[in-house]
């Protein structure tokens, strides 16, 4: 970390230094060149699992984790209620701080960028007061959306507003009513909702769907095409006032 907010940690010399590095959206030519150095020369890399399923993560990296890396896995259980997620991200701090006690450095994978709705933040929190810590930053899933769309965002003075999906309707109503341009995060199953939102504004014409944006599955559709069902990783790009397709 650089900077007056950089953390000066004295006697830490023997310490490992925690990398949060963000991998970008889904494409490994996406990720940056330092995201692929850092991991390339892991010894000991982390990252996040979906109950129990393959890690996306580390499905962007593998390519470039060596084969006799110590991978430390976090396996966070999809839940509304928080407790479990939080008790994974403990258990995961403890073993990469048991490493990083050892005096090894350990490298962070994570989707998108670290710090923007990234799940190193959880990570970052607790571990942060104690050790070194390096985050370098990724290409994020809205950039990414905006640029499979051919959709500009944002110009000038223009607002660009960012809303998860899974926010309460009338919170989501009343943020999109006021909004200049919108995206809206983890649409998943809210998109039913989502739509009939942005059709009662009478938005639909200037909204874009996008799903798994850079991936081989990739869907860009507008918004009035789009399926019933929407994955984990799908977006709503919408510019009032403008045809998003011309």
């Amino acid at each position: 970390m650089t900077g007056s907010l950089r953390r000066e940690f004295s006697g830490q010399d023997d310490k490992g230094t925690l990398f949060g590095v963000g991998l970008g959206p889904g494409a490994p030519d996406l990720m940056t060149l330092r995201a692929a150095r850092l991991i390339e020369s892991a010894a000991v890399v982390a990252y996040p699992t979906l109950a129990g399923a393959n890690s996306f993560a580390r499905a962007i990296a593998a390519d470039l984790i060596a084969a006799d890396a110590h991978e430390i896995v976090m396996d966070v259980p999809m839940s509304i209620e928080r407790a479990s997620a939080q008790a994974a991200y403990d258990k995961g701090a403890a073993e990469i701080a048991a490493a990083l006690d050892a005096g090894r450095d350990v490298v962070c994978l994570c989707e998108g960028d670290p710090f923007f709705y990234g799940s190193f933040m959880y990570l970052f929190a607790r571990l942060s007061d104690r050790y070194r810590v390096d985050v370098v930053p990724g290409v994020t899933s809205i950039t990414a959306c905006a640029a499979r769309a051919g959709l500009p965002l944002a110009a000038r003075n223009e607002r660009l507003t960012v809303l998860p999906g899974p926010l309460p309707e009338d919170e989501l109503r009343s943020r999109i009513d006021g909004a200049e341009s919108v995206v809206i995060m983890k649409v998943g199953r809210h998109l039913a909702k989502i739509r009939a939102i942005i059709d009662d504004l009478g938005l639909t014409g200037s909204a874009v769907y996008v799903e798994r944006a850079t991936l081989p599955q990739e869907v860009v559709l507008p918004l009035s095409q789009a399926p019933e069902k929407a994955p984990y990783f799908s977006m709503i790009l919408l510019t009032k006032g403008a045809d998003p397709w011309l």
